[in-house]
Parts: structure tokens; C-alpha cells; sequence
């Protein structure tokens, strides 16, 4: 008998096709934005607005240090009844509350007042940064976490969660390819006012995928009810016991671990990519858009692979294998020269990343239902805060890495500076040695210590329907 067939004999409702392509939507909030602050936010404050990059380092670790503070504290404080749970829904009410502040506190990162920009004191525009990150966060905290924790009460079975995430990974992917587009047409090095268009234009997209975003996220009745029940019938945990608890579960902690690193890797690799293409190869930022859409096609072409695949072999050891894969994947980096090498890397990359990224969220709902069979009741926005305080290291060791490898190499912030050989090799490890290694390691953990296999989710899932959650 197929897993599939052993695991999916759950009486729950089936969700529709048509909620889970409006679900997507709420990721593409959630992964392009962070993509996009990987991606610019270091170089734009660096390079652009000229803010010293021991001060940036600094910056960018105070704003890590406030998200591992306040993303467990948010998902913890609203993973709970509210006098309009019954009536608005369980994760709802949050996800609408936050998008507005979130997109304007987007905007303010990248538009700081000029008079600040103009100061030969830095550390006005320190602050300016540091305060209005910690706003943006606070409200992508808010939001995220309820987009990712509703994943796992959304979509309940086997089946919904690979078809669902599938989903996530190609309608909403079609339009982050055009968005992902619109900073290389339109920045121009040393022109900050063409970052402020590209990013305008970004959030007006943003607000067309809210709008396609809500009747995905709108709550049944049995859904407020499953939620109200767990809480009605067991006693609440304070924070710290919520956290001590999870930390218990040594799946949790694997999977909290593999995430961490890959977070870690990807953002290297992402914030790599202006000073690799504007250093390395001399070219203007518009050349990027080859190798996106390299990366999307190579990414979008194999998802139907990789979804047959998960199907075979299950959840686990389809990340495994991706772990491998975007190991190797990364190691290109250090040798490239040519925009053509680069397409054709990225190309293959974008194969190899698909692997990781169609079982994330099974594998965090595999994760979040073993807790909930544990406790009694559903923690899953707590878990994911604490995911997210854990994920905020990869802010720290990027600005940390970053900060020693520029002032170790001697990079130039001249946005028309000629780099010496030196920082050439630094911009090339941090942007492929280092995540190579990050990922080998994450392998590592996950095929010693990840046991959230067959057998024991099927167990699970069964527990979960006896206890009707």
C-alpha cells in the first residue's frame, strides 16, 4: 500500500484547489520581502547610503537581537482565544491587522529622510534604521507567523499538504519572477531614488496579492471550533514552559536546526548576489533578470518532479536529498566568471533548491502535528515564533560574516569602485564556500537525528483524529 493511501484516512474536510491557490498568495508576502531584504537592504545602506559597515554590522545584529525577542513573543501572546476568535477566526484577524504597517514600514526602509542620508554624523541614520527595521519586523513577524502556522490548520492531511505546497510554489512564484524583475530594470548603481520606484511599484503588487490573499485565509466554523476545543480542555503554558516544552521533542529541534542553517545559506547567497554581479562580473543589476528567470524555470520545471518524488520516498529523505544537492550547488560560486556559467548554475540551482522547498512545509506541519499530539491542543504560532527567533541568527552571522569579510578584504563602498582581488575572493566565499558548508552540515543533523518518518506520521495522524484537533 502507497504512503499516501496508509496515511490519508482522515475524515476531515478536503480543502479546495481554489483555497489553496488563494492561501499561496500569503507566502509570497512572506518569502519575495525577505528575499528582497536579503537581497539589497545590507548593500543599499553600505553602498548607497554610505552608512560605515562596522555600523551596519552593528545595526543589522541589534535588529536580529529585537526579532528573536519579539517574533517567539507575538506568536506566543496571540496563539490563543481573543473575544472575536469566535466570530472573525483564529489567525485572520491577525494576518489583516498587520499587512498595512508591515508595507508602510517596507517602503520608510528604503526612502530615510535625505537630510539624514546628507549628515556626515552616521549615527542618525543608525538609528533611523534600526528603529524603522524593528517596526517592519515586528509587523512581518505578526503576519508570517500566522500565514505559516495556518498552513498546518488549513490543509490536514498528507495529501492536501503536498498538493497545497506544490501550489505555493508555482502560482504565487509566477508573479514574484515579474516583481523579482522590477529592481534590476529600474536601480541604477548610485541612483537611490531608483530604489525608491522599484520598491513603490513592489508594494503596489503587494496589495493586489492581499486582495487575492483573503478568501484563502477566511476560517470554517469547524476550524475556530478545533482551535477553541484544544484550549478549553488543557491548561495554558507560560511562554517559557511553551518553548522548554518544544525544546523537548527532538524533531523540533532538528528541523528548527536544518531551517536555521539553510536560512543562514540562502540569505549569504542571496545578499551576495548585488556585489557578485556589480563587482565580480563589472555588469549593471538589469543582467540579473537572466539568471532569474534561469533560477524560475530551472525551479518551476522540476516542481512536478520533485512532487512525484516526495510521493515515493516521503517527506524526510526528499530534503535529504535536497540538503546534498544545494551543497554541491553553491561550490560554483568560487570559479565563475562568465554571465553565461552563471545562468547555468543558477539553472541548476533553482533544480536543486525545489527539493527543500516542496517538503518545508510538510515537514513543519509532520513537525507541528507530533507537538500537538504531545500537548493536547494547537501551538502552531508559537512554534513558529520560536522558529523565527532561531531564524534571526542568520541576520546576525550574515551582517557578522559580511562586516569581517569586507573590512578583512578591504571592500570599497564606492558604488563605482574597482575592486582588488582580494575583496573579489571574499564576496566569492561568502556567497558560495560558506553556504556549501551551511548545508552539508544541515544534512548531517537531519539524516542522524530526524526520525518523523512513515510509520511514526501515520501513528500521528490517527492520534490527531481520535482526539478530533
Amino acid at each position: 500500500m502507497s504512503e499516501e493511501k496508509e496515511i490519508d484516512l482522515s475524515e476531515w474536510e478536503q480543502a479546495s484547489t481554489k483555497k489553496m491557490i488563494h492561501y499561496s498568495f500569503g507566502f509570497l508576502l512572506v518569502f519575495f520581502v525577505a528575499g528582497q531584504f536579503n537581497a539589497y537592504v545590507f548593500y543599499y545602506y553600505e553602498v548607497e547610503i554610505g552608512l560605515p559597515v562596522a555600523l551596519l554590522g552593528l545595526a543589522f545584529i541589534i535588529f536580529a537581537v529585537w526579532n528573536m525577542i519579539n517574533d517567539p513573543l507575538i506568536g506566543y501572546l496571540t496563539d490563543r482565544p481573543f473575544r472575536w476568535t469566535r466570530k472573525w477566526g483564529w489567525r485572520f484577524p491577525w494576518i489583516m491587522a498587520a499587512t498595512i504597517p508591515y508595507l508602510i514600514c517596507w517602503f520608510l526602509l528604503f526612502a530615510p529622510p535625505e537630510s539624514l542620508v546628507r549628515q556626515t554624523d552616521p549615527w542618525p541614520i543608525f538609528w533611523y534604521f534600526v528603529i524603522i527595521a524593528c517596526l517592519f519586523d515586528t509587523f512581518y513577524s505578526l503576519y508570517s507567523t500566522h500565514i505559516n502556522a495556518g498552513f498546518t490548520n488549513h490543509f490536514r492531511t498528507d495529501a492536501e499538504r503536498r498538493k497545497s505546497s506544490a501550489i505555493n510554489l508555482t502560482a504565487p512564484r509566477i508573479l514574484a519572477l515579474t516583481m523579482g524583475f522590477i529592481v534590476p530594470v529600474f536601480y541604477v548603481y548610485g541612483d537611490r531614488s531608483s530604489m525608491i520606484l522599484a520598491q513603490s511599484l513592489i508594494i503596489l503588487m503587494l496589495i493586489i496579492c492581499v486582495l487575492i490573499l483573503i478568501p484563502g485565509i477566511r476560517e470554517s466554523e469547524d476550524l475556530k471550533e478545533r482551535f477553541l476545543r484544544g484550549y478549553e480542555s488543557t491548561e495554558r503554558l507560560s511562554y517559557f514552559k511553551t518553548m522548554k516544552s518544544a525544546f523537548k521533542k527532538r524533531n523540533f529541534v532538528v528541523a528548527l536546526t536544518v531551517f536555521m542553517l539553510l536560512a543562514l545559506a540562502g540569505t549569504l547567497a542571496s545578499a551576495s548576489g548585488v556585489y557578485f554581479m556589480k563587482d565580480i562580473l563589472g555588469l549593471p543589476l538589469s543582467y540579473a533578470i537572466f539568471t532569474g528567470i534561469a533560477g524560475f524555470i530551472g525551479f518551476m520545471l522540476f516542481i512536478p518532479f520533485w512532487s512525484n518524488v516526495v510521493k515515493k520516498i516521503g517527506h524526510a529523505k526528499t530534503m535529504k536529498l535536497g540538503l546534498i544537492l544545494i551543497c554541491l550547488v553553491y561550490l560554483p560560486s568560487l570559479w565563475i566568471t562568465t554571465l553565461l556559467e552563471l545562468i547555468i548554475f543558477t539553472f541548476i540551482g533553482g533544480f536543486a533548491v525545489g527539493a527543500f522547498w516542496i517538503t518545508l512545509g510538510p515537514v513543519t506541519a509532520d513537525v507541528n502535528d507530533e507537538n500537538t499530539v504531545t500537548t493536547g491542543k494547537h501551538q502552531e504560532g508559537a512554534l513558529a515564533g520560536i522558529r523565527t527567533f532561531f531564524f534571526r541568527f542568520a541576520l546576525i552571522f550574515q551582517a557578522v560574516i559580511f562586516t569581517v569579510v569586507h573590512i578583512a578584504t578591504g571592500y570599497n563602498p564606492d558604488p563605482q569602485a574597482k575592486q582588488t582581488p582580494l575583496a573579489m575572493w571574499g564576496i566569492r566565499i561568502h556567497m558560495g564556500l560558506i553556504p556549501s558548508i551551511l548545508a552539508l552540515l544541515a544534512f548531517i543533523i537531519m539524516k542522524k537525528w530526524y526520525d518523523l518518518e512513515r510509520e511514526k506520521r501515520i501513528a500521528i495522524q490517527h492520534k490527531l483524529r481520535q482526539l478530533n484537533l
